[in-house]
């Protein structure tokens, strides 16, 4: 690359791995809370910015990883499309790099996908302060497409993300959202006899009394799927945002002094973990939320998580001396292992970031 912005960060990382300095990774801050603690001197991304190129009839975006997110979710609305995978923003400085190295969606991934299955391309500047360029811009070419994806989610310990490639969608023509009240076993059933249906829904949310479900789609199919699902009708789009951004009152309980908030990624059909803590049912049952106000044991939040087919992430808070991530099997260590040591062999960015051992 020829961008200054990135000529300065390379020889920032060189400088660093030279004198085995770690480096922060730091672009919007808005995530600051999710992984392990943060260490190394900071490395501000933010001057990488702008959005490279927007073919809209190919449904490709290439911006730099340090847009703000909003920006290019304004380009795409500007042309009525979209990021399918429903980018949380946690905070206005939101980057696009900040939303790839997390690896999180929003309410919209189980219907239409996960921000790794967007991603096309990526330039990574690795712990060498090597510029690295993987797949590319367009939806067909998957060379080095696996390699993109491994920085999906890597929270920023395999490289800096500079430029990143990503498939879009149009907007649904109409969408809606329905309330039914019923109590969480009830919406578990429901959510899980909807997916076996073909419903335009988008999105499910059951917390407290009331189960969330936003349709998308064509309005003749919105209306068939609105008398299938019931209840009542409801404009959503303030509350869809907020439980994508996490600023609805369940989650500000998390941030209370001495609570934690946990993320737990099971199978749709898992019953309700035995607690008497408050806990938001997403993902058509497959991803449930638990805010702690006491302490509670993870070791069997994890247990528990493992036995229905999944792992439970320590989000917010808490005690993380055991780890915020599920704890990996010894195979999945030595690979994570080495691909640090591919790409980062002085172990200098965001160092325990993600584990702490590397």
């Amino acid at each position: 690359m020829s961008d200054a912005a990135v000529a300065e960060i390379e020889e920032r990382i060189r400088a660093a791995a030279h004198a085995r300095r770690p480096l922060r990774i730091c672009g919007g801050g808005t995530k600051d809370f999710y992984g392990e603690a943060l260490a190394g001197e900071p490395l501000d991304v933010r001057a990488i910015r702008g959005i490279v190129s927007y073919e809209p009839a190919e449904l490709v975006v290439t911006a730099k990883g340090g847009t703000p997110l909003a920006e290019i979710e304004d380009a795409l609305a500007a042309r009525d499309q979209m990021l399918a995978f429903d980018a949380p923003r946690f905070g206005d400085g939101t980057t696009l790099g900040g939303a790839v190295a997390s690896g999180l969606s929003g309410p919209r991934r189980p219907y239409a996908g996960a921000v790794r299955d967007f991603v096309l391309g990526t330039h990574v500047i690795d712990g060498t302060g090597t510029s690295l360029a993987f797949g590319g811009q367009v939806i067909k070419n998957v060379a080095g497409f696996d390699v993109s994806r491994l920085m999906t989610g890597a929270l920023g310990t395999l490289g800096v993300l500079s430029r990143i490639s990503l498939k879009c969608l149009p907007r649904p023509k109409a969408e809606t959202t329905r309330v039914v009240a019923c109590d969480a076993a009830t919406a578990l059933r429901l959510m899980n006899e909807w997916g076996g249906k073909p419903l335009p829904i988008s999105a499910t949310a059951h917390h407290g009394s009331e189960l969330r479900v936003r349709l998308s789609g064509a309005p003749a199919a919105l209306a068939r799927a609105a008398a299938v699902v019931g209840g009542e009708e409801i404009d959503g789009t303030s509350y869809w945002n907020a439980l994508r951004d996490q600023t609805l009152e369940f989650f500000g309980a998390a941030q209370d002094d001495g609570a934690s908030l946990w993320r737990l990624s099971v199978r749709s059909t898992a019953p309700m973990f035995a607690t008497s803590e408050e806990t938001m049912i997403e993902w058509g049952g497959a991803l449930r939320w638990l805010v702690a106000r006491e302490a509670i044991d993870g070791r069997e939040i994890r247990a528990w998580s493992e036995q229905n087919g999944g792992h439970a992430t320590l989000f917010r808070g808490g005690d993380k001396s055991s780890g915020a991530f599920q704890p990996l099997p010894a195979p999945l260590a030595q690979l994570h292992a080495r691909l640090k040591q591919v790409f980062d062999p002085h172990g200098i960015l965001n160092p325990g970031r993600l584990y702490t051992a590397f």
